[in-house]
């Protein structure tokens, strides 16, 4: 086999498509597109943020954001909120299709359109680094998600962001269970 070098950069798979949600001062929700986190701790998240962003700004603020896992059925709206800045589109949420229900536990937007949410608080925010750290004090999935009482990623249709090719992919098929499958081995 033969290898091809891309350097130091942050290619990998799967990167999650997250769509992180805020609300502003005013209780208006804003949106942002982010690829680039993932699960630090039990019950902790981390993700980078450039401290420009209208999110960066209004979670500075209300100590508090969502992160839903953005989906096939609504890519468009997902993709459109990354590249319109809420700095100078204010109604981006609405422009990308989103409504918002606002959480019970922390003052930020659930996504209606987007099945599978975490709720979180901020934990810091080192505008250095870019990383936001939240703690996760919810996960909510709507329950027309779910199969039997439990969530079913065939509905959730989770999408995943491809950084060698700049594409998105739905999450596919089961290929194996966890914690089982390797059992064949021993």
């Amino acid at each position: 086999m033969s290898r091809k070098n891309f350097g130091a950069k942050p290619l990998s798979y799967p990167q999650p498509v997250w769509i992180i949600g805020t609300y502003d001062e005013n209780g208006v929700p804003n949106a942002m597109n982010a690829a680039w986190g993932g699960i630090s701790e039990e019950n902790e998240i981390a993700v980078c943020l450039s401290p420009g962003h209208k999110t960066c700004k209004n979670f500075e603020k209300t100590g508090a954001f969502t992160i839903s896992m953005a989906d096939a059925a609504h890519v468009a709206g997902c993709d459109y909120v990354g590249i319109a800045s809420g700095n100078q589109t204010p109604d981006k949420f609405a422009k990308a299709g989103f409504t918002a229900t606002k959480s019970e536990l922390v003052n930020a937007p659930i996504i209606n359109e987007l099945a599978v949410c975490m709720e979180c608080r901020v934990i810091s925010y080192d505008k250095e680094s870019c990383i936001l750290r939240g703690e996760i004090v919810n996960v909510s999935v709507d329950e027309s998600a779910m199969t039997d009482g439990k969530v079913d990623v065939a509905k959730v249709a989770p999408i995943c962001f491809d950084p060698f090719n700049h594409a998105y992919h739905v999450l596919g098929a089961e290929v194996g269970k966890a914690w089982d499958i390797g059992k064949a081995l021993k």
